[in-house]
């Protein structure tokens, strides 16, 4: 159906930019109208409305776009070491996978890193299968690995087995666990054929939670943080023995201070029967041959196997 066009002073023409309308300079009053036939109308018409969908469709491209480039960027963080540098150094140090005695159960472990920014940047298992290790495991490496991130600044690591004291009742951080939830869309999602590989559906996401017992440290280069390991699979105390010995293989166990002033964010062994820690940064005693391991290897600060 063609627009009509009316004349005069009653006329009402659609709104059509200047570039689009050829302008006829009128002699009354000096001024200029637009010249528009029904013909031209219904062309330009076209024109514009193609224009708009273009418009639009380019909107629309833009924003996917960045949508991407910011998903790409965030999931791109600097990852101190990649899913295989992870899997090799942890089946070196887990007595199931061929490492060496770490004093607990000795069973097969999870691993992850945090990227200083906290997304997880590589998860890895020991087993031959993903369920060779409590399947539980793997969040909570990756959990351990964003506290010991989280909790730790370029001069000062802290390890989750550092929290344990004072999250107790009573204690100076007591409430610590629920400061930072979970993210459960990144938790619970993807398919669980790929736990554990370099596309585990973790891979990119911030994790977040709070761990405070044994197996978290914190990365270090020897210039700056980098990031946080995380260990699960193995009673606390093992857990801690193997990441201490998963960091140095990865070459990030350059600490610069702790809460203990040699060994820097060794786990402390000083909780007396009451479950108080005189350092107040302690952890308690493991069933197995954790401690021994520790003060073998320097993981750990006191303490003795219990008789």
């Amino acid at each position: 159906m063609r627009p009509v066009i009316q004349t005069g002073s009653a006329a009402r023409r659609p709104y059509l930019p200047a570039v689009l309308v050829g302008y006829k300079p009128l002699r009354e009053g000096g001024t200029k109208q637009p010249a528009v036939s029904s013909v031209t109308f219904n062309k330009l018409f076209r024109i514009m409305a193609h224009r708009r969908f273009s418009l639009l469709a380019l909107g629309l491209l833009v924003l996917a776009f960045g949508s991407t480039q910011q998903n790409a960027a965030h999931a791109q963080a600097p990852c101190p070491a990649d899913h295989d540098k992870l899997l090799s150094a942890l089946k070196a140090n887990v007595k199931a996978s061929g490492g060496p005695a770490n004093g607990g159960f000795e069973t097969n472990e999870w691993a992850a890193i945090v990227a200083r920014d906290g997304t997880v940047c590589a998860v890895a298992f020991s087993g031959p299968t993903a369920d060779a290790q409590w399947p539980g495991s793997r969040l909570i490496a990756a959990e351990k690995a964003n506290t010991a991130n989280g909790l730790s600044l370029v001069n000062m690591a802290l390890s989750t087995a550092n929290l344990y004291a004072g999250v107790q009742p009573g204690g100076p951080l007591f409430g610590l666990q629920t400061t930072n939830p979970v993210n459960q869309a990144a938790a619970y999602t993807g398919d669980p054929k790929t736990f554990g590989s370099a596309n585990d559906p973790l891979i990119g996401e911030p994790i977040g939670g709070v761990v405070v017992f044994g197996g978290g440290l914190a990365l270090y280069d020897g210039k700056a943080i980098v990031g946080g390991l995380g260990i699960s699979g193995d009673s606390s105390c093992a857990d801690h023995n193997v990441a201490w010995r998963v960091r140095a293989a990865l070459g990030f166990d350059k600490v610069p201070a702790g809460v203990n002033p040699n060994r820097k964010d060794a786990i402390i062994y000083d909780l007396d029967p009451g479950g108080k820690s005189a350092s107040g940064w302690g952890h308690p005693l493991c069933a197995g041959h954790e401690a021994d391991i520790a003060a073998e290897i320097g993981s750990g600060v006191g303490g003795s196997t219990p008789k």
